[in-house]
């Protein structure tokens, strides 16, 4: 079976994390910018990360050469185009407003890059998709409540907030922020459990009142948590290709998602910051199933589980199922 031919919704992507080497080297000179390597080859021998931290901090280094909205949507545009090759048909673009809020861009010229390159998506490849703004949860609660106040006149382009970065401090005090924006009709999620214990995951779900855990890694820690995951299919979106280059697994072959799909979790496939990690979507469904084995069934299920998890319309998600459906028995 081709797993890139199969539809499937991509929903933990960090679109700064798609901006590769030769895209950061050519919006640097497009801004006159100087970057601190001699070229992207030397900046692709960097990505070899001790742990999350570490590649944080370059990271937000590299994204210092977006500016303008152009730079965003040209950001945008060529994840966009790549998903579209890899079956994605819908995606939900994470962006971390904060970060760029600090060096001086607008949190409007992001948001119309960003929207602009979805609206070109939708007219060339009919992909559907969203923004979905994080708060850094390293920066605190207070820095949160600060940019939530900053885009209020752009709500209305998001489709919900997220929570990421370091994990570090205690989730449960963001919570203000995520009731404001649940009243204000947003969709919510956060990154818990990659390095954190479960009890963070607990706290996602409890405290923000998330839908949907990004990354979850460690809830198999807690059969307590397991069960409650189960029991109300809260979608977990895995990450495999960046679990094991953070160092959160040792090891694609010891990575915990054939585990959580028997035990009944509703897991995807997502590619975290494909342009750090060694591979976008259709390079992480081909190395997890390599590495662990799957069968063309449980590729489905992943499949089906990013498309029931989506934040779209009934309509839209029929409309996308009955795709997976009709592609999966042609390819049969």
């Amino acid at each position: 079976m081709d797993h890139r031919a199969l539809p499937k919704a991509e929903l933990h992507l960090h679109v700064e994390g798609a901006l590769e080497p030769e895209l950061a080297f050519a919006l640097a000179r497009r801004n006159g910018l100087t970057l601190p390597w001699a070229d992207p080859a030397e900046l692709l021998r960097l990505y070899q990360f001790r742990d999350l931290q570490s590649f944080l901090d370059l990271y937000y280094q590299v994204m210092g050469v977006l500016r303008t909205g152009a730079d965003f949507f040209d950001l945008a545009r060529a994840y966009l185009d790549r998903a579209a090759g890899d079956g994605v048909r819908h995606a939900e673009l994470f962006f971390d407003p904060q970060a760029h809020w600090s060096r001086g861009v607008a949190p409007r010229e992001v948001v119309a890059g960003l929207t602009d390159a979805l609206d070109d998506a939708r007219q060339r490849h009919g992909l559907s998709g969203g923004l979905i703004l994080c708060f850094l949860r390293d920066l605190g609660p207070g820095a949160a409540a600060e940019i939530w106040g900053a885009v209020q006149p752009l709500v209305g382009d998001l489709l919900g907030v997220g929570l990421d970065s370091a994990e570090v401090g205690p989730i449960e005090a963001f919570a203000p922020v995520f009731a404001q924006a649940r009243q204000r009709g947003l969709r919510l999620v956060a990154h818990a459990g990659e390095e954190a214990p479960p009890h963070d995951i607990w706290q996602a779900l409890d405290s923000l009142g998330v839908e949907r855990v990004d990354h979850g890694l460690r809830a198999l820690e807690d059969d307590a948590l397991v069960e409650r995951l189960v029991r109300d299919q809260v979608p977990l979106t895995v990450c495999p290709l960046s679990n094991v280059r953070l160092q959160a697994v040792a090891a694609l072959e010891r990575h915990p998602l054939a585990a959580m799909l028997a035990r009944g979790l509703a897991v995807t496939v997502n590619s975290d910051d494909p342009a750090y990690f060694g591979g976008y979507i259709g390079d992480n469904f081909e190395a997890a199933s390599a590495a662990l084995g799957l069968s063309d069934e449980a590729v489905l299920r992943l499949c089906r589980h990013s498309l029931e998890a989506a934040f779209v319309s009934p309509q839209r998600r029929a409309e996308l199922l009955a795709e997976l459906t009709a592609v999966a028995s042609s390819d049969g």
